[in-house]
C-alpha cells in the first residue's frame, strides 16, 4: 500500500491561505482525495484528483476557493486553500486508490474507494 504524508497544515486568519502538500511514498494510485474532519462533524470530502490532472472535483463548500494540483513525477497532491473561513478548520487527510475515479459519489465512498489514509494535518482558521 501506497504511505502518504500530509503536511502544510496551520492557525491562519480568516481570509488568509495554506497550501498543504500529501506526498506519496510511490506514484503508483489512480486517485486521490482530501477529506477533512472537524470535532463534531462527519467527515467531509473536499477534492480528489487523477493522475493526469483530467478528473477534478471539489465539494460545494470549498468550490472556488481551493485548487487541486499533482506534480509532474505524480507523487505530491497539493491543495492551495484561499480565502480561508473558519468553517475550514478541520484535520486534513489525504487517502489514495486503485481505481481512475475521481466524483463526488467516490469521495462519498471513503475508505470504500480510498484505501491508503495519511495521518492528517490540522488546519486552524481563527483571529
Amino acid at each position: 500500500q501506497v504511505q502518504l504524508v500530509e503536511s502544510g497544515g496551520g492557525l491562519v486568519p480568516p481570509g488568509g491561505a495554506l497550501r498543504l502538500s500529501c506526498a506519496a511514498s510511490e506514484s503508483t494510485f489512480k486517485t486521490i482525495g482530501w477529506f477533512r474532519q472537524a470535532p463534531g462533524k462527519e467527515r467531509e470530502g473536499v477534492s480528489c484528483i487523477t493522475p493526469l490532472g483530467d478528473r477534478r472535483y471539489y465539494a460545494d463548500s470549498v468550490k472556488g476557493r481551493f485548487t487541486i494540483s499533482i506534480n509532474n513525477d505524480k507523487d505530491t497532491v497539493y491543495l492551495q486553500m484561499d480565502s480561508l473561513k473558519p468553517e475550514d478548520t478541520a484535520l486534513y487527510t489525504c487517502a489514495a486508490g486503485e481505481l481512475y475515479v475521481c466524483s463526488e459519489h467516490i469521495m462519498k465512498m471513503g475508505p470504500k474507494v480510498f484505501s491508503s489514509w495519511g495521518q492528517g494535518t490540522q488546519v486552524a482558521v481563527s483571529s
